[in-house]
């Protein structure tokens, strides 16, 4: 007998134990009582084995009957489980949503619904860009400098950075206690205009410089919607220094990984012609 076939007798066998009878079994089975009758005996004549008594009243398992349940039973009882587990996924919302808006309509509608909505379906991602060079038909330009030989000069400092989370946040999670623990924590992303991908956090222990490419349920293009995001509990995030001082002094938020030093983060340059520059 091939291997489908031994499934087949076996569950077959299974199901009269369980219901204790013939009669409900092959109902539950979707067979006939004389149909399930003869799998059971041609079981017990290929393993040469009584495995169930029958009585008028009720049929149960023999002690090898009893053996062969516990063996097979619980096997039977995973594969279950896990096809149920299957069948969830089917219905589980999962996946990444990614919307280009104005400032506003990510400000006044979108925020406050996915608020309500990212609690109850931790598996959606939201990327939301601020754009508001949007189009009917949206197009893609690079800027050329006005002269071909411009170079950058720097017009400010760079903004020390922290890692900041709020107090909701860590009533659920542990602190990290250093750079690498990011990766197992919900982290609010930024997306560079100009960089395309993700930003990673940068930190420097010891003279050593660290990139931490870190994943959560939101990622945006600004400063912010990623203050208002980690005000809010969605999760750690990396933001100048300056723009959190006030939330930390309150309470508002926590910092971590205070014994790393952070990144920095550069302010801007203006392009400038060395041809224009004049010499002493």
């Amino acid at each position: 007998m091939n291997a489908r076939g031994n499934v087949n007798n076996l569950l077959a066998f299974l199901a009269v134990t369980k219901e204790g009878s013939f009669t409900r079994a092959a109902a539950k089975l979707g067979v006939s009582q004389s149909a399930l009758s003869h799998t059971i005996r041609g079981l017990e004549e290929r393993l040469g084995l009584r495995l169930l008594t029958r009585t008028t009243r009720r049929v149960a398992p023999t002690e090898v009957g009893e053996r062969l349940l516990r063996t097979v039973g619980p096997r039977f009882d995973e594969i279950d489980a896990e096809l149920a587990a299957l069948s969830e996924l089917r219905e589980k919302l999962a996946g990444t949503i990614r919307i280009t808006t104005v400032e506003y309509a990510a400000e006044s509608i979108l925020w406050p619904a996915l608020v309500k909505l990212l609690p109850q379906y931790p598996d959606i991602k939201v990327e939301i860009i601020v754009d508001y060079g949007l189009t009917r038909h949206r197009r893609r330009a690079a800027m050329t400098p006005a002269f071909p030989d411009m170079i950058a000069v720097r017009i400010g400092p760079d903004f020390r950075m922290a890692v900041v989370g709020a107090p909701s946040y860590f009533t659920r999670r542990s602190r990290p206690k250093k750079p690498q623990d990011l990766t197992a924590h919900d982290c609010i992303n930024l997306r560079l205009p100009t960089y395309g991908g993700l930003y990673a956090w940068e930190f420097e222990k010891h003279g050593r410089e660290l990139k931490v490419r870190v994943e959560g349920q939101l990622v945006f293009n600004g400063s912010a919607p990623m203050l208002k995001a980690a005000l809010a509990g969605f999760g750690l995030a990396y933001l100048p220094e300056d723009l959190v001082q006030a939330d930390l002094a309150k309470g508002r938020l926590i910092r971590v990984l205070t014994e790393t030093r952070v990144g920095q983060f550069q302010s801007g340059a203006i392009g400038r012609s060395p041809t224009l520059t004049s010499r002493t």
